[in-house]
């Protein structure tokens, strides 16, 4: 019973078939999803410590669409390209520097949040299960907010951190996560047209 229930939504869940792709297809996939991982990055609305882009929204659908692993990877091959000076971070950010300071926590973070986006999606929890789809999205961002938060902590103190860096984004994860599982929805729903 177990089986039959979780082979449909992996099905649905990797349209790349990236699993049983070669390894340049995988290659492939991780550069796509760093172009995407950019692109949300410069999506962003200005805030004090640490502005709202698109990134978590992005970071989630490609641990969703990847799964963990490949999702993992993925989304800290975009950190390293950050980190190595590449203008892929927030507004076109770059630089070691952005791992040390405020928005730390959340960088790191990040790959965590995809990844368990991934293994929530490879168990079902994707567009054809439209509510836990929502669920696993706006855990991947929660997860976000917590370790930025964390981290937040050690600069400025707790009550700081959150009211800063958590209640401010509360919206705007809620939203995202929404928006993240009516994504995976049309992508599951195009998928199984395509295969019926």
């Amino acid at each position: 019973m177990t089986a039959s229930t979780t082979a449909p939504a992996g099905a649905a869940l990797n349209p790349l078939g990236l699993q049983n792709r070669p390894l340049a297809w995988k290659i492939g996939a991780v550069i796509l999803g760093t172009v995407l991982l950019a692109a949300a990055s410069y999506i962003e609305v200005p805030m004090f410590p640490v502005p709202v882009t698109l990134q978590t929204f992005a970071v989630a659908l490609v641990g969703a669409l990847y799964g963990w692993r490949l999702g993992g990877i993925t989304i800290s091959a975009w950190l390293i390209e950050g980190a190595s000076g590449l203008p892929v971070l927030a507004g076109g950010a770059a630089g070691a520097h952005h791992f040390v300071g405020p928005t730390a926590g959340y960088l790191f973070a990040f790959p965590v949040a995809g990844m368990i986006m991934g293994w929530l999606a490879e168990r079902g929890w994707t567009g054809q299960r439209v509510g836990l789809a929502f669920v696993a999205m706006l855990t991947a961002n929660l997860v976000c907010l917590t370790v930025g938060a964390a981290w937040l902590t050690t600069l400025v103190g707790a009550e700081q951190a959150i009211v800063a860096g958590v209640m401010p984004f509360l919206l705007g994860a809620v939203l995202k996560s929404a928006l993240g599982a009516m994504v995976l929805k049309l992508i599951c729903g195009r998928m199984t047209r395509k295969g019926g």
